[in-house]
């Protein structure tokens, strides 16, 4: 079965019960013929580095990224070391992805809020890292480092990637990242105006623009699935990322924010104790889809498995070089994939490859 480079999934979607649950995804997923498989972190199960190498020893076609894992939860020597080892063990399928992270969650945990600074200085250290380079004497936004080294011996082509959202992160990953993800729940609009943003800044620090891979994350639901099952993938997802950083993805989309103001002020979502496609009922999330407008939760693929994907191919259509689906597991896509395959254009994708940073 021919491999679909331009596709990918996230495992262990959501709020899994085990993080064993990806022992099954993976396999079905290269069954199913999709080319990569993204790992999210959350403080909970969904430690990354665990994960990664969980979806390395249980695959052998797929690539493989975070997106995104934070660089300030580590020290740069253990993240390089994470994505070297990630590296081999893969024969060169992975790519380390990074993000900011939730602001309000790592002012609650103390961690120091990550800048764009940060991470453009904290590429180019793991890229030094990467070649084999001493680092003496670093003192720049990453933090400060008497001496940083791996192995001398290494020359390492690891791909780095950043999820990104506002226009300083997208121009941060044209100008020095080789992947970007953007968020889900982006309106058309937006991603054609992320998608110039990253081009745009590759082109001006001097690179080829087409040399960086931007990834579309598209929630995909096709209505085979139980109507509980989708209020959780659409409306919960969309009513768990409002919650973390609302103000972001509204101003992004242009949307309204007083429709945020009043969801927030609901007395049924503060009630909610955590995440909530996580922790609200099917009774919650009804009440919450009242909520929300119909346009807040119009970019994702939904209807029959033929509507699904033909949503998912035109995303290509808006400048992107690839398609996670995003809520759903290699079962739940099989239809989806069925049906894209199906009216696929033969040979637009042949060019890319299974490593989705590269």
């Amino acid at each position: 079965m021919e491999q679909l480079n331009e596709l990918g999934f996230y495992t262990l979607a959501g709020a899994p019960r085990s993080p064993a649950e990806l022992l099954d995804e993976v396999p079905a997923a290269e069954a199913l013929g999709l080319g990569s498989v993204f790992i999210s972190e959350r403080f909970n199960i969904k430690e990354a580095v665990t994960l990664s190498g969980a979806v390395g020893a249980t695959s052998r076609r797929l690539g493989i990224a975070t997106a995104a894992t934070n660089h300030n939860t580590r020290h740069p020597i253990v993240t390089a070391s994470y994505a070297t080892t990630m590296h081999r063990l893969t024969g060169g399928r992975f790519t380390l992805g990074l993000g900011r992270g939730i602001a309000p969650l790592f002012d609650a945990y103390g961690l120091p809020r990550i800048t764009t600074a940060q991470l453009e200085d904290m590429a180019g250290l793991l890229r030094r890292l990467f070649r084999g380079e001493v680092v003496v004497g670093h003192d720049g936004p990453a933090g400060r480092y008497p001496i940083l080294h791996l192995d001398a011996d290494f020359d390492e082509d690891i791909p780095l990637g950043l999820v990104a959202f506002g226009p300083n992160s997208l121009a941060l990953a044209g100008r020095a990242m080789d992947m970007v993800v953007l968020h889900t729940f982006f309106t058309d609009e937006t991603v054609e105006r992320a998608v110039a943003t990253v081009r745009r800044a590759a082109e001006e620090a001097g690179r080829d623009p087409a040399s960086v891979r931007i990834w579309s994350c598209y929630a995909t639901v096709h209505d085979g699935l139980p109507e509980e099952v989708r209020l959780r993938k659409t409306v919960g997802r969309l009513a768990t990322y409002l919650q973390g950083y609302g103000d972001l993805l509204v101003r992004t989309n242009g949307w309204d924010p007083a429709v945020l103001e009043r969801l927030r002020a609901d007395p049924v979502v503060s009630s909610v104790g955590g995440a909530i496609d996580a922790k609200a009922d099917t009774a919650t999330l009804e009440h919450i889809a009242e909520l929300l407008p119909d346009e807040w939760l119009e970019p994702a693929a939904t209807g029959s498995p033929q509507r699904c994907a033909e949503r998912v191919l035109r995303q290509f259509d808006l400048g992107v070089d690839g398609v996670i689906m995003h809520g759903a597991t290699p079962d739940e896509l099989a239809p989806v994939v069925e049906a894209y395959r199906a009216i696929r254009p033969a040979g637009r994708f042949d060019h890319l490859d299974p490593n989705p940073g590269r």
